[in-house]
């Protein structure tokens, strides 16, 4: 006879027969998962909120200025001609994913998404302290149109309201920055239009999405949950029920049965966040959040069995007794992605070494190669002209300087720039002309390489006068 509390799995956990949306109050529990994801979601949502904060010597930790086209990622800048700094950025960020992945499954979704931090971590909690436990939630939603469930109902969305407006003021410190936030708080919306409708936009979101849509993303919009078959091989270990000695379920209706461990509570399915039943195997809706881990582990120590009922292990390990120990072994899916990592890393590196914050490039100016005039004393004086591209790709103003050895300048060779700008702006790219003056004694054979350094200064609120410096060489050509 089937249990009426069983799941369906011919349908989503969360539909019923005619696909109307079955609605989830899960349980609370308690544990050492549930202590553990506790304590690191306090700390991600510590750290999502205080991030746009940090900066890195003069550059913020993260910020993504899209229409100036310029992003510090952990302190190091980048332009969006950058391009492949940023794809060694991202690419090694997914790539990373992917190797935890084929380690621990499904382990980001249950422990470090921003919709499960914030739907289980402030969502929820804010609903219990409002509402009350699950079944007294459900009560309260299946009861009659009272004046309590109104001041309840409006109570809890009024502090959802709190909530999704400091997260979006905090997601959009990330692309604007937090001195241009404060002051956008601080002036009126139809100064800045734009980044208001788009704040107003994206707190309606996360209102809808956090208070309201919830597990819905995870299980429909969420593709993630749909390619971690391809992340994942038999190695991957993932929250999984140890049918070998948990079957036979206890059924009261079968007389004479020798159970298995399992106590067919249900407990499992009533914390579950998505709905589902962890003993019908690995499922796209499952989060690994671990909350039926300790569901179950709280029954068998009451019962006094042997925790681990429920645990993580490997699709290697399913086919006997959980009873090796908790051990992540690297398949070949992972060792593939962290060899492809590691080259990303050393992609970053390089990279990140080879960086200038200042381009500069020398290029003969088209026509003759060089010009020359008498002087009155009877010497003859030699120009050479470049034509000089720079381009600030620091996030400051810079003075640049042309300058030479004091070899050089014996030698009587002058630099003179003309169409010089005092500041070069940040982002800025700016031509200008170059005229190299010398005698003709100052290079032999009609030719000489000369090294010229070219040095940028600028004012940090920190570190006071910051100088960027690095050498170039331009090829003189005179008469013989």
């Amino acid at each position: 006879m089937a249990d009426p509390r069983d799941v369906a799995t011919d349908r989503l956990t969360t539909a019923d027969e005619k696909g109307k949306r079955v609605w989830i109050y899960p349980s609370e529990v308690s544990g050492k998962f549930r202590l553990s994801r506790n304590i690191l979601i306090g700390i991600l949502v510590f750290v999502f909120l205080i991030t746009p904060w940090i900066r890195i010597g003069e550059n913020p930790l993260i910020l993504l200025d899209i229409p100036n086209r310029k992003f510090s990622i952990f302190g190091i800048l980048f332009w969006a001609h950058d391009a492949p700094m940023l794809f060694f950025v991202f690419g090694g960020i997914a790539l990373s994913l992917f190797f935890v992945t084929a380690i621990w499954g499904r382990v980001w979704c249950g422990w470090a998404c921003p919709q499960t931090v914030f739907v289980d971590g402030v969502f929820r909690k804010i609903e219990a302290w409002v509402e009350g436990k699950a079944l007294q939630r459900q009560r309260l939603d299946q009861g009659p149109l009272t004046g309590e469930k109104i001041q309840k109902k409006l109570t809890k969305w009024f502090l959802y309201l709190l909530v999704s407006l400091v997260i979006s003021h905090s997601f959009i410190a990330y692309f604007v920055g937090t001195s241009e936030l404060a002051l956008m708080i601080r002036t009126s919306p139809y100064q800045n239009p734009t980044s208001f409708m788009i704040m107003a936009f994206i707190t309606v979101v996360i209102l809808l999405d956090f208070g309201w849509f919830r597990e819905q993303f995870c299980i429909i919009a969420c593709p993630y949950g749909r390619f971690q078959s391809v992340l994942m091989d038999v190695n991957s270990m993932v929250v999984a029920y140890d049918k070998v000695r948990g079957e036979p379920r206890k059924n009261k209706d079968v007389v004479g049965q020798k159970d298995g461990d399992c106590v067919n509570c249900f407990k499992c399915v009533r914390v579950c966040p998505t709905g589902i039943d962890i003993r019908n195997g690995v499922q796209m809706e499952c989060i690994a959040c671990t909350a039926c881990i300790d569901a179950c582990d709280d029954v068998m120590v009451n019962m006094g069995r042997q925790p681990g009922l429920i645990r993580y292990a490997s699709d290697a390990m399913s086919k006997t007794r959980f009873e090796k120990p908790f051990e992540p072994r690297l398949g070949v899916r992972a060792i593939l992605y962290s060899c492809v990592l590691l080259l990303f890393v050393i992609g970053l590196t390089y990279s990140v070494k080879t960086h200038e914050m200042v381009e500069a490039m020398f290029v003969r100016a088209i026509g003759s190669p060089y010009s020359e005039t008498k002087r009155e004393d009877g010497t003859v004086e030699v120009f050479n002209l470049f034509r000089l591209d720079l381009h600030n790709q620091s996030f400051g103003p810079l003075k640049v300087e042309l300058k030479i050895s004091e070899e050089w300048i014996k030698k009587g060779v002058q630099i003179v720039r003309s169409e010089f700008s005092d500041e070069l702006k940040a982002g800025v790219r700016e031509r200008s002309n170059v005229f190299v003056k010398f005698p003709k004694s100052a290079i032999a054979a009609g030719h000489a390489i000369l090294p010229i350094t070219v040095m940028g200064r600028q004012m940090t609120l920190h570190e006071g006068e910051k100088l960027i410096s690095f050498e170039r060489e331009l090829h003189l050509v005179g008469p013989f």
